[in-house]
């Protein structure tokens, strides 16, 4: 049976580097699992992996979206698997590697047969956030699926206006359609994430930062700020600069924040992989021997 290797941990704790030293020894394709490297014109910000990154082992879902594409995790878990069939007619192996946990759980896991949203659903669900803000999609997700509006996180608007979405065209509370069942996917899955300590972590998240703003993050936000409305801006790195430049945040408070928000990502990443006991945990010094006693384990 193939191996699917997923490789993840929290932002900034060294993926990328490990993914491509293990692919470069198995001879295999890395696929990303980042919700955000998988649209163009965001290198810089989504530490995709650059040029000689890229050339050092074959890479799948980087910058191969327009920001203005719509795309899901139901949709990723379709193109992934279909990669990983193509792919693993020539070989054993295949690596995933990324931080988007929804995305690593849609090819691990599965996700339920839900509705393809409408345009005009999708239009709908977001007015209610750009009208109301944050309260008005609570109180409508209250309304429309009250069961999963006691469970969700109440501060992730995205989340709360995707069971929004799914509510209105299916006609039927989200919470409804979620059965949680794992499918079963043909071909072997090791999930492993790195290990380091949080005080180490932090001072990674500080120092990747300011090599960002060094690197020129601040022209790639600038170049995207005509299309911030868009889902694919709503991120962590291009929301403060955003800020700074429509005035409501100072250059020096955002590059602070970019920092604050990246750690406290950063911690809701490990949290969720905490609550996942198929996790192996792995220390970077000697990540690819585990990994490949692992992998020849039977």
């Amino acid at each position: 049976m193939p191996n699917l290797i997923v490789i993840t941990g929290p932002t900034g704790s060294g993926k990328t580097d490990l993914a491509i030293c293990l692919a470069r020894r198995l001879g295999c394709h890395i696929l990303s699992a980042d919700s955000r490297q998988i649209y163009r014109g965001l290198r810089i910000g989504t530490a995709a992996p650059d040029e000689s990154q890229l050339a050092a082992a074959p890479h799948h879902f980087i910058g191969s979206l327009d920001l203005t594409d719509y795309y899901s995790a139901a949709n990723y878990e379709t193109d992934a698997l279909a990669l990983l069939d193509r792919l693993f007619k020539n070989g054993n192996h295949a690596i995933m590697c990324g931080g988007s946990m929804m995305y690593i759980d849609a090819v691990t896991r599965g996700i339920d047969d839900l509705p393809t949203i409408s345009d005009n659903i999708r239009r709908q669900a977001m007015k209610i956030f750009t009208d109301g803000g944050i309260e008005a999609v609570r109180q409508t997700l209250r309304e429309l699926d009250p069961a999963y509006y006691e469970t969700v996180d109440r501060m992730n608007h995205k989340r709360m206006i995707h069971a929004i979405e799914i509510s209105l065209q299916a006609g039927t509370p989200y919470s409804a359609l979620r059965t949680g069942q794992t499918k079963q996917r043909p071909f072997r899955i090791l999930k492993f994430a790195i290990d380091i300590p949080r005080e180490q972590l932090f001072d990674r998240i500080n120092r990747r930062v300011d090599a960002m703003i060094e690197a020129g993050l601040e022209k790639e936000a600038r170049d995207v700020f005509h299309l911030r409305h868009l889902n694919s801006l709503n991120t962590v790195g291009y929301k403060e600069l955003f800020a700074m430049f429509d005035g409501s945040m100072d250059r020096a408070t955002a590059i602070a924040r970019i920092a604050k928000n990246t750690r406290v990502y950063a911690k809701k990443q490990l949290t969720w992989l905490r609550r996942d006991p198929s996790v192996i945990w792995i220390k970077p010094e000697t990540a690819i021997d585990n990994m490949i006693a692992a992998l020849e384990e039977k």
